[in-house]
């Protein structure tokens, strides 16, 4: 892997004391991960629109009820989850866009206003600055915890980015700046890593790796859910739902949503809400509005799951609630 990609900058967060010492009388310590997709929001019951509206999504809805997936609706309170609509807009004119998203989420600033505007997709140098401030990534590895970005990158993304060709997204941006190594093709085939795309099957098709093992949508899932236990913060970033909103047919977007929804089965199905926080969430919306091709001003769905997903989620209003949510889970299950 390029040397760059295990560069470790000098980064002071104001938040370590968060953490804290975490538990160590039980095995299993408290942990979160926070399975992102790009461009998801909640819209309107028009069929002829929200490819919600008409996709089968038994496990969401088993999960959080008829309809979580409409905007205007109150927050969603389950036995075993929450779901709150969430302002991506930050008070800031436009449409929220992806890096001024991303990089509210991982630092629990208002990016956009911060810079002026909503900004993307690839950080400009005042969203990159911001980053590299600090992230949930960069607080979890200064205080000694071990965090990863589980989604994988092929040999030409690195290639391109060290010859100055290519500019990392929000999310690897912050990765990179806590000191961690991004994953590669040997992660994922390795069983390390997952793909974006959830089952492998795209490193085939498009980029030449047959080597890649081909896992199925539940499969993939479970393996999020095995790879969140080993981190105290993970991240997994699903790009190819923006791409489904600003590409294709109403009907393509409707078989996106169903894909999500079998492997977020199989990670629910294999996750231990006892010790794991679960955060599902996006950046803006863009999928759930398919008569354009624009981002929209939709609040996003924020999905908690996990023992403490009430009390949590009544503190997230808009994105930069989400950073401190997590702070707050690690301060309150670890020990001084």
């Amino acid at each position: 892997m390029p040397s760059t990609n295990r560069q470790s900058p000098n980064l002071q967060s104001p938040n370590l004391q968060s953490f804290g010492k975490l538990r160590t009388s039980s095995p299993i310590s408290p942990y979160v991960h926070i399975f992102f997709m790009d461009g998801v929001g909640l819209g309107d019951d028009d069929p002829a629109v929200n490819p919600f509206v008409t996709a089968n999504l038994p496990n969401l809805t088993d999960l959080l009820g008829e309809g979580w997936y409409l905007q205007g609706n109150a927050r969603i309170h389950t036995p075993r989850a929450s779901l709150i609509p969430t302002d991506a807009t930050l008070g800031v004119p436009g449409r929220p866009q992806s890096a001024t998203g991303q990089a509210a989420i991982l630092t629990g600033k208002n990016v956009p206003q911060l810079i002026g505007e909503h900004y993307g997709p690839k950080p400009n140098t005042a969203v990159a600055d911001i980053i590299r401030q600090g992230t949930i990534f960069s607080d979890v590895a200064a205080a000694g915890q071990n965090a990863a970005l589980i989604t994988p990158y092929p040999q030409g993304y690195f290639d391109a980015v060290n010859r100055g060709k290519r500019l990392y997204s929000a999310v690897p941006l912050a990765a990179v700046s806590a000191g961690l190594p991004l994953m590669n093709a040997a992660d994922l085939r390795n069983g390390r890593a997952v793909s974006p795309g959830f089952t492998g099957q795209g490193w085939h098709d498009f980029l030449g790796f047959t080597d890649i093992p081909i896992l199925t949508l539940p499969e993939a899932g479970e393996r999020i859910a095995a790879l969140a236990a080993s981190y105290q913060f993970s991240f997994f970033e699903h790009w190819p739902s923006d791409r489904a909103g600003h590409r294709g047919p109403l009907a393509d977007a409707v078989h996106h949503l169903e894909m999500i929804d079998v492997a977020l089965g199989g990670l629910l199905n294999a996750w231990d809400e006892n010790a794991g926080l679960l955060i599902i969430t996006s950046d803006h919306g863009n999928i759930e509005e398919k008569d354009h091709r624009r981002h929209t001003a939709n609040p996003v769905p924020t999905i908690l799951v996990g023992k403490q997903h009430a009390e949590l989620g009544a503190q997230i209003r808009d994105l930069t609630d989400i950073a401190p949510v997590v702070r707050q889970f690690f301060a309150t299950n670890s020990t001084s």
